[in-house]
């Protein structure tokens, strides 16, 4: 009363046996094309169904019943084995990994002329590299933003920063940031910030993604007349992406740096604000290939003489990504 089940890609298919032999061509049919599938679900309705049908039969199909759970525990089981074989080759992969490798990243590019009453061109390039460990990330970013109209540099604006994660719960993490900015139309030639801090990812699953971080930060500036600041501050991130569609997505991206006065014990002395916010809409063109439309402000609570304290940006670029 048993018979054999051989395992071909991921289905099963029926060999002769008395019990498949004796039952009637229907349930043969039936109990054959539910098997093949290798849906669990598929073949027990179908198992109970041939019961109900041909109860005579009862005993066969319980063999059946019988040998396809044994087969079945058989194939999980292989399955488990080989995934855990595959998950510890890339934890070995990881740790082994060389400085310059698995990374993997994305460039963005923009750019526009225009000529006749208004002669203008710009330009608009952004870098970012990932890496992802164990338990650790990193991530580098670098952008270039340059603009000319009629003769005159309207922005120039350059960013970068290397910011590692460590993740040593399920959703809270520990982060460092090392940035650098240059952007001498709103009055400076140098902004080094450093941070470091705590961050919670709140939701990590399904469409939606949405992490905050926030630490304390040390900000030193340049400014064009020849003078520096040296303060302590406080930085807020978060980072937001909802996959609205199969090809559509939208990105938030926030960063509020508030430094205090000279001293960190006078919070409420606030000498300047900064708050960078970028609300993206991508759209998949490819495996590889997106575009984005993009809306930033970038506000400084504080600007030197003769800048204005907000500025905004709609920009469209292609990104690819490797």
């Amino acid at each position: 009363m048993r018979f054999t089940v051989f395992l071909i890609p991921s289905l099963f298919v029926l060999a002769s046996s008395p019990a498949y032999a004796e039952l009637p061509e229907g349930a043969r049919a039936m109990l054959e094309a539910a098997i093949a599938t290798g849906d669990e679900e598929k073949v027990a309705t179908v198992l109970d169904l041939a019961r109900s049908t041909w109860p005579d039969q009862a005993a066969d199909i319980d063999a059946i019943a019988q040998e396809w759970n044994t087969a079945l525990a058989a194939r999980n089981a292989e399955r488990a084995k080989l995934a855990a074989e595959r998950a510890a080759q890339e934890a070995e992969a990881i740790r082994t990994a060389g400085l310059f490798d698995r990374w993997s990243g994305q460039g963005e590019l923009g750019a526009f002329q225009s000529g006749g009453n208004t002669d203008s061109v710009g330009v608009a390039a952004s870098l970012k590299l990932d890496r992802e460990g164990i338990d650790w990330t990193h991530a580098i970013r670098l952008s270039a933003d340059y603009q000319r109209q009629n003769g005159t540099t309207s922005r120039e604006q350059y960013v970068a920063s290397y910011e590692p994660r460590w993740q040593f719960g399920e959703n809270v993490f520990a982060y460092g940031l090392a940035q650098f900015q240059y952007d001498r139309i709103q009055g400076f030639s140098a902004r080094y910030s450093l941070s470091g801090g705590l961050g919670y990812r709140v939701i990590d699953g399904g469409p939606l993604q949405l992490s905050v971080k926030a630490g304390p930060a040390y900000r030193v500036t340049e400014f064009t007349d020849g003078s520096s600041a040296s303060r302590i501050a406080g930085l807020v991130g978060l980072d937001f992406d909802w996959q609205l569609l199969e090809r559509l997505k939208l990105t938030q991206d926030v960063e509020a740096l508030a430094e205090t006065g000279g001293r960190a014990t006078v919070i409420f002395d606030s000498a300047n604000t900064t708050v960078n916010l970028v609300t993206g809409l991508d759209f998949r063109v490819s495996n590889r290939l997106r575009s984005r439309l993009s809306y930033k402000i970038e506000y400084d609570s504080n600007p030197p003489a003769g800048s204005v304290g907000t500025d905004t940006l709609t920009r469209a670029t292609l990104i690819y990504g490797f």
